[in-house]
């Protein structure tokens, strides 16, 4: 059985169908393969090779996200409208500049939508705790903080993400060759 991947191979292009039905068709497909799993491995070990896994993917559609629509705070706040498709999450914009891109999602059908489920855990996997990975690969210069989140019961879910100056770079001069 070959471990290639297609998202190797083949472009990524699920969320034409939207982020939310593709987040459906996910949880659907692998809470059944979780539990099996959770048959053969101790529920720890399935949840964080799904973590794992959820993670390198999220990296990988940050670094094509930057690639097809450039990789600044603005560029991402641009990106946003994805996960908004089909009113999907509500979002209030506290700060937004340069430096600094703060938000709150004050509903969120993704979460309304694992809970209805009841695939809360699986919820906060496929995509709660993708969003820092996702920016990692965006750009590893934003830091991303979020204290609470709508599926662990909060009102709303914080978002604030700062550009990271960037690394000095040493004012390397070549020295002239003195000839004897």
């Amino acid at each position: 059985m070959s471990t290639k991947r297609a998202s190797i191979t083949m472009p990524d292009r699920l969320n034409e169908i939207g982020v939310y039905r593709r987040r459906e068709i996910e949880a659907r497909i692998l809470a059944p393969f979780v539990e099996a799993l959770g048959k053969h491995l101790s529920p720890e070990q399935v949840l964080q090779i799904l973590r794992d896994v959820v993670a390198q993917l999220a990296r990988q559609q940050g670094r094509q996200l930057a690639k097809t629509q450039g990789n600044t705070l603005a560029d991402f706040a641009g990106s946003l409208a994805d996960w908004q498709q089909g009113d999907t999450m509500q979002l209030e914009v506290l700060e937004q500049s340069p430096g600094c891109l703060s938000y709150n999602a004050t509903r969120c059908r993704y979460a309304e939508l694992y809970q209805s489920l009841g695939l809360t855990e699986l919820g906060r996997i496929l995509s709660c705790s993708r969003d820092e990975s996702l920016l990692e690969g965006f750009n590893p210069r934003i830091s991303f903080i979020r204290t609470q989140t709508i599926l662990e019961g909060a009102p709303f879910c914080d978002f604030r993400l700062v550009l990271k100056p960037a690394k000095k770079e040493r004012n390397r001069t070549k020295q002239p060759r003195h000839k004897p």
